[in-house]
């Protein structure tokens, strides 16, 4: 990843800056940490700190607005993929939610069938109507 291109510079030094700039921004670096601030960068150009901080603050402002940007790019991505983690675990417990209902649905399905064919044979719709039996009322006690 080629960041800021060495076309046109004929200033040793400045080669030294823009490809150490391009190194760190690439996340290979040679002889810094591979921490993205103007410190390792120098480290990273093998030049004094001064030199980019006095002679060369264009590439110093370059890189910084660089870091921004890729740090800004990072958070966002960051920020994506922990909406994507919140969308599986809620997905996984709608799903979860979704087997208990219809589980449920099931019990309900054949608790109202049956009942369905009690009310049949109670009404004498059904032949088997001698085989159920109603039971009396349980009266409520009086207070």
């Amino acid at each position: 990843m080629t960041v800021l291109p060495l076309d046109g510079e004929h200033d040793p030094v400045r080669r030294e800056i823009i490809a150490a700039i391009n190194r760190l921004l690439a996340g290979t670096p040679h002889r810094s940490n591979g921490r993205l601030n103007v410190s390792q960068l120098a480290i990273e150009a093998d030049v004094k700190r001064w030199h980019l901080t006095h002679q060369h603050t264009d590439l110093k402002d370059r890189f910084q607005e660089e870091v921004a940007r890729t740090e800004a790019k990072r958070a966002a991505s960051a920020k994506i993929s922990d909406a994507y983690e919140d969308l599986k675990r809620e997905n996984a417990e709608l799903r979860q939610h979704v087997r208990h209902l219809e589980s449920r649905l099931e019990i309900y399905a054949t608790a109202l069938n049956q009942l369905a064919l009690e009310q049949a044979a109670l009404s004498g719709r059904d032949a088997d109507a001698a085989k159920v039996r109603t039971l009396p009322r349980r009266r409520q006690p009086l207070p």
